[in-house]
């Protein structure tokens, strides 16, 4: 059975008992979201530049045509004319209760993930999550909205979930080109909530699909506004496949995103990325219904989680969250909103991947929430931006979501 790709609309029976999900395409970009603070920065520089060709003049006529006071007040206006254009993103306060995590111990920096091997480059764009088929093919999506299979050390295309164009892979075009990337049934929704950012996917032994929907605000082509924002409009859902409906098992989470099913089956964890966290819900037994945090103060933002051979739960790092000198950017940022809005304002979505640390990272956790081991790459040679880590055949597929081939570590 395939399981635990990752898309966002409508499950598909793509082959018998296999269900696959596709990422909207709608045959329309939706506009890039506009930024009326960046086009008053840039009024601003080409006035300031005016006035100071002007003070260049010299003599009384440069007194007169424009005065000492000119430049520190244009610079004014124009702070304040952005303080009040509306900003895209509408954040909430939150305090990181405690610095991040030594890397001591099981944390100690090595370069074990270094051992890992680049496969497939230039034709595997983002391949961020993985299942395989009772004969041992392994499938994956792109951020491209191209569904493909891996047999041996053979790729084979299957499939463009929306149309195929040059643009694809591109934010703006993830609602025409589609992503796999979680689940969806219908635009309804579930519980009168439409469908945002659906990501993780798990199929339970009684073939209940369970899947998060990671905002009901935002898509993925915005999940950094996700993350700046830390609201908690996230939610986990389950499908019945036979009876064709849904129900919200969980909601109020902050950016819902990768899930894993014990080996019983009497729990599941969720990772919320935006709050570095991961927390476990009991689906049976004496503790039924029942949330708590199963590991908090990660050192990173977690995206996949996956139960090992071992027992273990291997999560992927997205990205590292390490202590130093100053805290971590979004650390401090979090208890000032009105900070957030004004950086939302002025900085275009691409800008943000400047600052991302490229050290590759995942983390293997017990049932307790112990880290037991980690596995880095501290200057992302071979891969960062970890997204997913899929045992098979002795093998470990470590996913990325826009880099530009696979990973295999042996």
């Amino acid at each position: 059975m395939l399981r635990d790709l990752h898309t966002d609309l409508e499950i598909y029976e793509f082959l018998p008992h296999v269900y696959l999900t596709l990422g909207p395409a709608r045959g329309v970009v939706a506009p890039a979201s506009p930024f009326p603070a960046r086009a008053a920065l840039r009024r601003a520089m080409a006035a300031a530049e005016a006035a100071s060709s002007l003070r260049r003049v010299g003599g009384s006529r440069r007194d007169a045509m424009f005065p000492a006071w000119g430049i520190p007040a244009a610079v004014l206006v124009t702070f304040a004319s952005i303080y009040f254009l509306p900003s895209p993103i509408d954040p909430e306060p939150f305090i990181f209760e405690k610095p991040p995590p030594a890397l001591v111990g099981s944390l100690q920096v090595n370069k074990k993930l270094q051992n890992g091997q680049r496969i497939f480059t230039g034709q595997l764009k983002g391949p961020e999550s993985f299942t395989v088929d009772d004969e041992g093919n392994i499938y994956t999506g792109t951020v491209d909205g191209k569904l493909w299979m891996i047999s041996g050390d053979q790729l084979h295309f299957l499939t463009q979930m929306g149309q195929d164009m040059p643009e694809c892979g591109t934010p703006d075009y993830e609602p025409i080109c589609g992503r796999p990337h979680g689940v969806r049934m219908d635009q309804d929704g579930v519980d009168g909530l439409p469908f945002k950012f659906l990501n993780g996917l798990e199929i339970s032994k009684k073939n209940l699909i369970y899947f998060t929907d990671s905002s009901s605000k935002w898509e993925r082509r915005h999940h950094k506004y996700e993350v700046i924002e830390t609201n908690h409009l996230g939610r986990l859902l389950a499908y019945d496949p036979v009876t064709r409906t849904g129900r919200t098992v969980l909601s109020g989470l902050y950016m819902a995103n990768g899930i894993a099913l014990s080996p019983d089956e009497d729990y599941i964890l969720i990772a919320e990325t935006s709050i570095c966290r991961i927390i476990r819900y009991w689906l049976s037994g004496a503790n039924a219904g029942k949330k708590e945090v199963f590991m908090d103060n990660l050192p990173g933002y977690p995206d996949n989680i996956r139960l090992s051979s071992t027992g273990l739960y291997r999560v992927g790092i997205s990205t590292p969250r390490f202590p130093s000198f100053f805290s971590p950017f979004l650390d401090a940022l979090g208890p000032y909103p009105f900070l957030k809005r004004f950086i939302a304002k002025v900085t275009p979505l691409s800008f943000y991947s400047i600052f991302l640390h490229k050290h590759g990272l995942f983390l293997e956790i017990n049932n307790k929430g112990d880290i037991v081991a980690s596995f880095h790459d501290p200057d992302g040679s071979v891969t960062w931006a970890v997204s997913d880590v899929f045992e098979h055949d002795g093998k470990m597929y470590v996913g990325n979501t826009e880099l530009p081939f696979l990973v295999v570590l042996r």
